[in-house]
């Protein structure tokens, strides 16, 4: 890999993702409604909106494993990818009282919460605590269990969400409730 690319940095990273329209996404770039998809989810009424932004990939073709290092001062981050990384960004509109359905996704996903209040609560803990998020907060989901996303603030909330997730790959899997929380 040149030292050109890896020199780069991840902000060049996420900075290329938001100016980059991905063509699979590009007939879907007006606003649209997320729905449940299986009879699993018939309860759970959808009600977040979510506006796609944009999404690329990201790929090293003269070597396998795509790297993006930067340490700098006490600063250090690194991004590893094998054979490749698609990065997608999405706004979301959540009304009052509305909720996504419970999901999980094929890698981290970074959520900002862009304007109001968030509450997340994970498929993995039985005690169903909410994890409360405000405008200018973020809140980092690994992918690797299902959670559900909700706005309990009485007003209208927004989040942009940048996923990064493997080559060609659906930024989000459906999941049945888990049964830890009463939604």
């Amino acid at each position: 890999m040149s030292s050109r690319i890896r020199g780069t940095g991840v902000a060049l990273l996420f900075t290329v993702a938001m100016a980059c329209s991905d063509a699979r996404e590009a007939s879907s770039a007006q606003s649209q409604t997320l729905t449940p998809t299986s009879p699993a989810f018939a309860d759970v009424p959808a009600v977040s909106t979510s506006t796609p932004l944009g999404r690329a990939t990201f790929e090293d073709h003269h070597d396998p494993m795509l790297m993006v290092k930067r340490v700098t001062g006490d600063f250090h981050v690194e991004v590893k990818a094998k054979p490749a990384l698609d990065v997608a960004m999405q706004s979301i509109s959540f009304p009052a009282g509305a909720q996504s359905t419970w999901h999980k996704h094929p890698g981290p996903v970074f959520i900002i919460v862009a304007k109001g209040t968030m509450t997340f609560y994970e498929s993995d803990d039985p005690h169903c605590t909410p994890t409360e998020k405000t405008e200018g907060q973020g809140f980092l989901d690994t992918g690797e269990h299902a959670h559900i996303a909700r706005n309990e603030s009485g007003a209208p909330a927004q989040t942009v969400v940048t996923y990064l997730v493997p080559k060609g790959a659906a930024l989000r899997i459906d999941q049945p409730r888990p049964g830890n929380c009463p939604f």
